[in-house]
């Protein structure tokens, strides 16, 4: 193997080794978060009606966000109508003595409760949060057996009720709900899009063929660098995205999940945009660039995504269909700049192989002493 490709191919497996060792603990954020799923869960109101009491799903349905501006403490009872959550002015508590407050501690459900979990024991609340927000696993808004309910065996491909549930509050010594429902959404069908990707991936990993010293090779890598920005420029958008499905309040609190939770990701997308921009620009080591920035977009925003195209709700804010063409964008492009960048090095190093002048044969070679 050339040289250049055995520098280049170090180089990027360092890279990636160190984004995946430094984003697992970013991907700690959400981490019961799905990364698709076929249950839309939706909350429907608050009952009865209290101007500052508001909630809704987050993370693709995984979490109940509640946020209590009424100035008074609301509590959310647990599952054998034990007081769980206490959230108000005061900021957000939590009994310890529900089994609630351990079983919600993970998607599944599946927490072994301490002996301390008792719902008929007097509360024990412990202070976890300073805002009027919570978001948390609630069991009563997931389907959670093993297989699809008996009428969506049924009949998969229709879109259907399978419940309408009810998380039960106490707001002072009012009895207060809130109310949802939880539909089943067939599946897309993934093959038109992984058609699409292919393409993508063909046609920008064709443009590596095309010599470099030409007009036509800097036409293609000026192509290459801008599909690849357009890629850059998907991979942001995809980041936001998740950012807002992830339940962050406000402007600021967006920024701060980009900047923990997303930053990898965020950064892989900032990554292509520069690195289209500097093949745009021709500069040195462009071909070297669309590589490494190829390999990590494929990989952080594509790869890391793929449930994305086979299931019906994306871990994402915006229409569905519209997440899945960010994914597809992220990866065709990633995987075709990775394509066509080894392919202009390898073609670069045979050049430069078959253009070296001879090395001029050395004085005195074979001559008798």
């Amino acid at each position: 193997m050339p040289a250049p490709l055995r520098r280049a191919g170090l180089v990027a497996a360092v890279a990636t080794t160190a984004l995946l060792a430094l984003a697992a603990p970013a991907a700690a954020h959400g981490a019961d978060a799905p990364d698709g799923t076929d249950y839309r869960a939706a909350v429907t109101g608050v009952a009865p009606h209290r101007p500052g009491l508001t909630a809704r799903m987050v993370e693709a349905g995984a979490r109940l966000e509640l946020t209590n501006r009424t100035g008074a403490d609301v509590t959310v009872l647990g599952y054998s109508g034990e007081p769980y959550l206490r959230i108000g002015p005061g900021g957000v508590f939590e009994n310890s003595r529900s089994p609630a407050t351990w079983l919600n501690r993970t998607i599944a459900g599946d927490t072994e409760l301490p002996a301390e979990a008792d719902p008929a024991a007097a509360p024990a609340w412990r202070r976890i949060d300073d805002g009027p927000t919570y978001r948390w696993h609630d069991q009563r808004t997931l389907w959670r057996g093993d297989g699809p309910p008996a009428a969506v065996a049924a009949a998969p491909d229709r879109e259907q009720r399978v419940r309408d549930w009810t998380v039960p509050l106490r707001a002072g010594d009012t009895p207060t709900e809130v109310r949802g429902t939880l539909d089943w959404v067939p599946p897309p069908d993934p093959y038109p899009w992984w058609v699409a990707v292919t393409l993508g991936f063909l046609v920008l990993g064709a443009a590596g063929v095309v010599p470099g010293g030409t007009a036509a090779g800097v036409r293609a890598l000026r192509a290459v660098g801008g599909l690849l920005a357009v890629g850059g420029a998907a991979t942001v958008a995809l980041t936001v995205a998740r950012a807002l499905d992830s339940g962050a309040p406000g402007t600021g609190g967006v920024l701060t999940d980009l900047l923990t939770g997303q930053v990898w990701t965020l950064l892989t997308g900032l990554g292509a945009l520069a690195a289209g921009g500097y093949a745009l620009a021709r500069r040195p080591a462009a071909d070297f660039a669309l590589a490494l920035a190829g390999a990590c977009l494929a990989l952080f925003a594509g790869i890391a995504n793929l449930a994305v195209l086979s299931r019906s709700v994306p871990p994402a804010a915006g229409p569905p269909g519209l997440v899945r063409v960010l994914v597809a964008v992220a990866l065709a492009t990633g995987a075709g700049a990775l394509a066509a960048g080894l392919l202009r090095l390898r073609t670069a190093a045979r050049h430069a192989r078959a253009t070296r002048p001879a090395e001029p044969a050395q004085a005195g070679r074979g001559a008798k002493p």
